[in-house]
């Protein structure tokens, strides 16, 4: 997994009583975008240390064309 800062990490629920969670990613700790990142969350506008799981994926902000 690779992110860049602005970039959204979405974390799906494990079940049906775990609501998906959604964040942009604030800072990115490796130069090369790996795990682990900083990431403040949607839903209650906190901050935290990520180390993202299988059951998260990253939304790219940045613009495909050149």
């Amino acid at each position: 997994m690779k992110a860049a800062m602005g970039d959204r990490l979405i974390v799906e629920g494990g079940s049906d009583h775990e609501s998906r969670k959604i964040g942009v990613i604030t800072e990115v700790r490796h130069e090369d975008g790996t795990p682990p990142y900083l990431v403040r969350w949607a839903d209650d506008d906190h901050e935290s240390l990520v180390f993202p799981g299988p059951d998260a994926h990253v939304v790219s902000e940045r613009s495909s064309d050149g």
